[in-house]
């Protein structure tokens, strides 16, 4: 801005260029609009609304603006909480902010977990904000707190944060949790945070609202992994979201397979890229959940095995299509079971190291195209049609 003003002091006036020279910046010759000065103020408030939650303190938390979520996020451990402003509408007695707000939770965030937000104004008798509420943005999934006061509870491994539930319900995802990290790091490795976060909402549709996605995305799931950095190597913040709905239906075991699975999408998400396709992902998950179960490759895949049974095995892997939640159960089922099938091929024939090494060769590429052709040859000394037929004589000899 100086510059530019400079640049037109030299033809217009020596006056002007003396006030560009004397004048303060922010006086004079261009000062900060009311919007400007609005925003700044709010900033401000929001930050002091961010170092009283931090600092817990509730009494200059409420000179900020509503208290809700100070007493829903009391038991939450925070070890940053911070807004940016990105728009203010309206500077009047009643306005409404979009914001950025980034928070990371005490000892299992790497980086901050960010989420757009939607704050509602009104100014103070003295001139200054005061948040109304503070809710997601439109489009935005909500957070935990969002739906009613969360409930921790902390195991060796894991966080379990929950709404609508008691800590004696939580500590059961946290026993179960704890398991299921070790499980993990003794068939990947150690190289992962080996804790992890479970989110465990009230009911299907509080699930779906975490999620942003409509309920019937996700009935008959038992639960999802959900990372910040979607694959992009440095996951910051994996959450496990439960569907309780669905998760109670289940029996011990199935239990403690659901979240060894998810916990394994946490462990792997540094080496999950776009390259990696969801036949590999999802059934390398599931073979680590199915460690150590007893179960059969009949009792783990039943549809695929009444497939096979019936004549009507797959001629080829997954496609990621196939694994959209909303397909149909029977064919849904079908493509997690081929998924593990592969991988429990591979680790059968080639061994757990080749398995390993594989999923890391395919996620180490920058596309998706010719990722696992590449892995393939590299790693396994194969091709995908030698690899196929191999996994289709896999599937009628373990199922048939």
């Amino acid at each position: 801005m100086a510059d530019r003003r400079r640049r037109r002091g030299v033809w217009r006036s020596a006056a002007a260029g003396l006030c560009l020279l004397l004048v303060p910046p922010l006086s004079g010759c261009g000062g900060p609009t009311a919007a400007d000065t609005a925003r700044t103020q709010l900033q401000r408030v929001l930050d002091r609304r961010s170092a009283a939650l931090l600092g817990h303190d509730e009494s200059a938390y409420g000179t900020t603006g509503t208290r809700t979520e100070y007493a829903r996020l009391r038991a939450l451990p925070l070890t940053s909480w911070t807004y940016r402003v990105t728009g203010l509408h309206g500077s009047g007695a009643d306005a409404t902010a979009d914001a950025e707000l980034r928070y990371r939770v005490a000892g299992y965030d790497r980086a901050p977990v960010s989420a757009r937000r939607t704050l509602a104004l009104s100014r103070t008798t003295d001139g200054q904000w005061y948040v109304t509420s503070d809710r997601p943005a439109r489009k935005a999934g909500q957070q935990l707190w969002d739906q009613g006061t969360v409930t921790a509870v902390e195991g060796a491994h894991s966080l379990v944060l929950g709404t609508g539930r008691s800590a004696g319900d939580l500590r059961g995802y946290a026993r179960l949790a704890d398991r299921a990290v070790p499980a993990v790091s003794r068939a990947w490795g150690a190289d992962w945070t080996r804790r992890v976060v479970v989110l465990v909402p009230r009911t299907l549709e509080g699930m779906a609202g975490l999620l942003g996605s409509p309920a019937a995305d996700y009935r008959g799931i038992a639960a999802v992994t959900t990372g910040e950095a979607g694959g992009a190597g440095a996951a910051p913040a994996d959450r496990v979201v439960v569907n309780p709905d669905a998760y109670a239906l289940l029996g011990g075991v199935g239990k403690q397979v659901v979240l060894t699975h998810e916990t394994t999408h946490v462990a792997t998400r540094a080496h999950t890229t776009v390259a990696t396709p969801l036949w590999l992902s999802e059934g390398y998950a599931d073979w680590i959940g199915y460690l150590g179960t007893g179960r059969t490759a009949p009792e783990a895949a039943p549809e695929l095995a009444r497939s096979v049974r019936d004549g009507r095995g797959p001629t080829a892997l997954p496609a990621d299509g196939d694994f959209r939640f909303s397909s149909a159960p029977a064919g849904l089922a079908q493509a997690y079971e081929g998924g593990w099938l592969a991988c429990r091929m591979i680790a059968d024939q080639w061994g757990t190291a080749r398995l390993d090494a594989f999923y890391r060769a395919v996620g180490d590429h920058a596309k998706r195209a010719g990722a696992v052709e590449d892995a393939l040859k590299k790693v396994l000394g194969t091709t995908p049609g030698e690899f196929t037929a191999r996994w289709r004589a896999y599937l009628r000899t373990q199922l048939a």
